[in-house]
């Protein structure tokens, strides 16, 4: 199985090292033509208007935006949730929009407010979780399951064939959330 990761900006190296411990052949995505044979794509932790600038440079934006609608599974951290989102609650655009849900980006605070704690998450239990300036979850469409909450708001959630959170589990080395996102890979 290959699984490709945006390789554009952001936590690539660390999602690139948590998919090769769990046995799939990761790929960086810098092209269009690097999404040919590809299980499934995760969108990384950056910075999402950055990201995206980058990703409309490279061509990649129509091509990936083809591919989400026909179903290829993706899963977003952090910055990937905002550019799956259907709605951002604080910025004047959306990005690739295919996931829906409402998120504030940066609602956690500031860089110096980052931290770790505990999720309970569905089907894998309590795992660690590392908050970045994360966006929350503000609102969530029909056909969206919340996964995991953190005081309240939805963390993490899924809509078919797309997977988002709000925190960065690659920098855990607790694999089971990726391993979800696997398990999904080969059911779609």
């Amino acid at each position: 199985m290959k699984i490709g990761v945006l390789a554009v900006q952001g936590d690539v190296r660390e999602h690139l090292k948590a998919l090769a411990r769990l046995g799939v052949e990761p790929r960086p995505v810098l092209k269009p033509e690097h999404l040919a044979g590809l299980s499934g794509i995760v969108l990384p932790g950056g910075e999402s208007t950055a990201m995206w600038r980058l990703i409309r440079a490279t061509g990649l934006a129509e091509a990936l935006r083809e591919e989400l609608a026909g179903g290829l599974p993706a899963f977003g951290t952090c910055a990937g949730m905002i550019l799956l989102a259907k709605e951002i609650t604080n910025w004047p655009e959306t990005f690739f929009g295919v996931l829906d849900i409402a998120v504030e980006r940066n609602a956690t605070g500031r860089q110096v407010d980052s931290f770790e704690t505990r999720l309970s998450v569905d089907g894998l239990g309590e795992v660690p979780a590392v908050f970045i300036r994360a966006p929350l979850v503000r609102r969530v469409g029909k056909g969206v399951d919340v996964l995991s909450t953190w005081e309240g708001q939805p963390v993490m959630v899924r809509q078919g064939h797309l997977l988002a959170a709000s925190f960065h589990p690659e920098l855990t080395g607790d694999t089971r959330v990726h391993e979800y996102f696997l398990n999904m890979c080969r059911k779609e």
